[in-house]
């Protein structure tokens, strides 16, 4: 039997290594590095339920470790990786109307007004301080994944923007409001219709319908073969 104390310290390094990423998916220009940072991300999220199902022993925190892994560890950043392999863009240099810097300083606030705000909320409830910081960094890789989106201007890093929020919101259900599985089910099933309308989109943003259609079938997104 592992103690739950060593266990729950694990957790809040964790923590630790959940935000900086979200830090690095903000400031990162290498869409590469965007997506490995997403992927390691996830994987932190998968590390964390299943550290929970050791601590509470409840089979549906192993299964959700289980989905995590396997959805967006394993197969959604293989997707987005052949997008990026089939666009031929390696960098998002433009941002919208926050550089890095002052989006990492504009984090920070979020995460200080996350903490300010749930302090409030949970005032009262019989709450651990474990369960109560989990709280906090999902409600603050939400709106980091949001300000993501908000920031950046190529298609790609805004859909990885939106997967980072859902990451937030996994963590706050994993923490606060315990999502049914199927609920969690659902919204992969969501996440994987967004990465496939990315693909759509990032294929032929910028191209009348006739170019579009021409880029589309030499590309064969959907079966990894380009046609001569």
């Amino acid at each position: 039997m592992i103690d739950p104390l060593f266990l729950e310290g694990i957790i809040k390094v964790l923590f630790v290594f959940v935000l900086i990423s979200a830090g690095l998916i903000i400031s990162t220009r290498n869409l590469s590095s965007v997506l490995t940072t997403y992927t390691v991300q996830s994987f932190l999220l998968a590390a964390v339920s299943f550290l929970l199902y050791l601590m509470d022993g409840k089979g549906q925190l192993l299964l959700l470790a289980g989905l995590t892994l396997a959805s967006k560890v394993i197969l959604i950043p293989y997707f987005i990786s052949r997008i990026e392999e089939k666009i031929k863009i390696g960098r998002d240099l433009h941002f919208a109307y926050l550089e890095p810097t002052p989006s990492l300083l504009l984090s920070i606030g979020l995460i200080l007004l996350s903490y300010t705000f749930l302090s409030k909320v949970f005032e009262g409830l019989p709450l651990s301080k474990l369960f109560f910081f989990g709280a906090v960094i999902g409600l603050s890789l939400t709106l980091m994944g949001m300000l993501v989106m908000f920031s950046r201007k190529k298609v790609v890093t805004k859909a990885l923007g939106y997967l980072s929020m859902e990451n937030g919101v996994l963590m706050f259900g994993l923490f606060v409001t315990e999502l049914p599985f199927i609920i969690e089910v659902l919204i992969i099933i969501d996440l994987i219709i967004l990465v496939m309308l990315t693909t759509i989109l990032a294929v032929g943003m910028d191209s009348s319908i006739e170019e579009y259609r021409q880029k589309f079938r030499k590309l064969q997104v959907w079966t990894g073969v380009e046609s001569q």
